[in-house]
């Protein structure tokens, strides 16, 4: 992403996992505010660490003093292993975690099938780390049991989704945020990818992980 991105070669369930860190936004001998984990779209369909939803997400964090770690899953790029709907790659996304950021703040992040596999890291994770901030971004909630968000974590947790969203109908994620009475923050006219509305969606992201909850 950026000349302060640096490539990662980690160890999971299934063998290497590719990933990349890109350096936080923080004046020199400043140090970071903590770890920002963010995850991809569906591996079968293209989705890469480098998928421009991600790619944002990361720019968000950094800009907010986060040091932002993108990572492939299982049977994606340099990424060892097989599809796995999910299980597996939740267990990738727990390595990545735990070697990327043993300890300290955390904030969790993902889009579409990413964010269905962060929903359940949250789960996870909530009860055992500090998890300043979730984002999650155009839940997969129609194809995949989204897990719900812990209680306490509401404040903590923005969800966002495309008014119009033609791969994810916005119904979907309100049936699953409405019986947790979970906000869902909806950008007008917004397709599952943002097309054209991508720095509307940094800038989102921006004020929620620079707010005093």
């Amino acid at each position: 992403m950026n000349v302060h991105t640096e490539r990662l070669r980690l160890l999971g369930t299934a063998g290497a996992i590719e990933a990349v860190r890109d350096a936080a936004a923080v004046a020199p001998g400043s140090a970071p505010r903590g770890v920002a984990v963010i995850a991809h779209p569906h591996p079968l369909f293209g989705g890469t660490l480098d998928n421009k939803v991600v790619q944002t997400l990361a720019r968000a964090v950094v800009q907010c003093g986060w040091t932002a770690v993108r990572f492939n899953f299982r049977g994606v790029g340099a990424s060892d292993g097989v599809h796995d709907e999910g299980r597996g790659e939740l267990q990738d996304f727990l390595s990545v975690v735990e070697q990327v950021a043993p300890e300290g703040p955390l904030v969790l992040a993902g889009f579409s099938f990413g964010a269905f596999v962060t929903s359940h890291a949250l789960a996870t994770l909530w009860s055992q780390r500090s998890i300043a901030h979730a984002v999650l971004v155009g839940t997969a909630a129609s194809r995949f049991a989204v897990a719900p968000v812990p209680p306490e974590a509401h404040l903590r947790t923005l969800v966002v989704h495309g008014e119009q969203d033609d791969t994810v109908p916005l119904a979907s994620v309100m049936d699953w945020a409405r019986p947790q009475v979970l906000p869902v923050t909806v950008l007008p006219g917004g397709g599952h990818f943002f097309h054209g509305q991508l720095p509307l969606l940094k800038n989102l992201v921006v004020r929620h992980l620079h707010s005093g909850v």
